[in-house]
């Protein structure tokens, strides 16, 4: 089994949502006062029957009107039309963009072929207009599409992938497991999108239940380590990939190639 980063990019993020592309080599943090700076790494793992893709990151478009997902895919050594699963950990902007892309002035999915697993809950709270940071416009395309299955509570999808319901982040966020021949993915979505964010104990004002993500994170550790998992850090500022271990009473994440 293979993992890889598709990564997007790194972006400001001020009170109006809006994802700003921002390069460190020469943009100055200090000129987006109150901005937050996240990096995004949606991920595709290649199994022995499927290509996976975990997340579709904010679907942005490059210089050619190609959607860059699609880019990163191909640069990765395969074609977007192979991917056979869509996993998505929740449905918030940055993580979901990607589903669907603009085509001659048209939203199609990104995905054609592939199966889109979301929570279900996750997907009625998208559509009840209680947030700015679902855009329903994507969800339409995939609901018309046939290509959606909605999913509740724990489950697995095949012999190699499964879910678990967390709602830590958001009431119905789903973290997945992709495991084969003795090597496991995690990827917690962002209940866990960094690897700092297992080195210090913390209630974040952005999840939906900061004290339970706190304690998923704790719980995340303690079975990353005991499973010898690799851990995928969505919104990581360095190595996306790493393997989580014990040092005394410390908790320690090693970054690891894939």
């Amino acid at each position: 089994m293979q993992a890889f980063s598709l990564y997007e990019g790194s972006y400001s993020v001020d009170n109006s949502k809006k994802f700003i592309p921002f390069d460190p080599s020469i943009d100055d943090p200090k000129e987006r006062k109150g901005s937050l700076f996240i990096h995004i790494h949606p991920f595709l793992l290649k199994t022995n029957k499927d290509l996976i893709l975990v997340d579709t990151g904010l679907g942005y478009l490059d210089e050619h009107k190609q959607l860059v997902l699609h880019h990163n895919i191909r640069e990765a050594g395969f074609d977007p039309r192979d991917v056979s699963f869509v996993l998505m950990s929740h449905l918030h902007q940055d993580h979901a963009g990607g589903m669907v892309f603009e085509n001659q002035g048209k939203l199609q999915l990104a995905f054609p072929e592939a199966e889109y697993i979301v929570s279900r809950g996750e997907w009625e709270t998208g559509y009840s207009g209680k947030s700015t940071s679902y855009k329903t416009a994507a969800f339409d395309v995939l609901q018309r599409s046939g290509n959606l299955q909605l999913v509740e509570g724990n489950g697995q999808i095949n012999e190699a992938i499964s879910y678990e319901h967390s709602g830590g982040h958001t009431e119905f966020h789903q973290v997945f497991h992709i495991s084969e021949e003795g090597k496991h993915y995690f990827f917690g979505g962002d209940e866990l999108p960094e690897p700092e964010q297992l080195l210090r104990k913390f209630v974040a004002k952005y999840d939906f239940d900061g004290k339970k993500a706190m304690h998923l994170r704790e719980e995340y550790a303690s079975r990353a380590t005991q499973g010898d998992w690799i851990c995928l850090f969505y919104h990581s500022t360095g190595a996306p990939f790493g393997k989580v271990g014990k040092q005394g009473e410390n908790i320690t994440v090693k970054p690891v190639s894939s």
